[in-house]
């Protein structure tokens, strides 16, 4: 059964699209740590991130890392963080989120909440920076 990831990236489900290439895209999480959180997947559904191929990681962390610099354009903030956990969707990702502090990237503080109009303007400004 396909991921949900794979259902955003085929369009079936909706998302804030950040960036796209054909093989990684980046999108808005809808249940963000801060303003900006992205996460970035590979099109390919693998679920650990260790089995990607050399190629296809050492790809997603160089897109990752585009991403990261149009997040540091947008989102005021000192860095921007990276975390790989993939327990909750069987889908290789990898978090970007903007940090000011050092318990930004703790996924255990409450979510924040964006309209759709405030996602939609985040990811829109973040693929302009790209």
């Amino acid at each position: 059964m396909a991921s949900i990831f794979s259902k955003i990236v085929r369009g079936e489900i909706p998302s804030y699209k950040v960036a796209e290439t054909d093989k990684y895209y980046a999108f808005l999480d809808i249940a963000p740590l801060q303003k900006g959180h992205t996460l970035v997947v590979p099109k390919r559904e693998e679920d650990y991130i260790f089995d990607l191929t050399d190629e296809e990681l050492a790809g997603l962390m160089v897109f990752a890392k585009k991403v990261a610099n149009a997040i540091r354009k947008t989102v005021p903030c000192e860095r921007v963080g990276v975390a790989v956990i993939g327990l909750d969707v069987p889908h290789a990702h990898v978090h970007l989120v903007p940090l000011n502090g050092g318990n930004d990237l703790n996924f255990s503080n409450p979510k924040k909440e964006f309209s759709k109009e405030e996602m939609q303007a985040c990811a829109a400004e973040i693929a302009a920076n790209m």
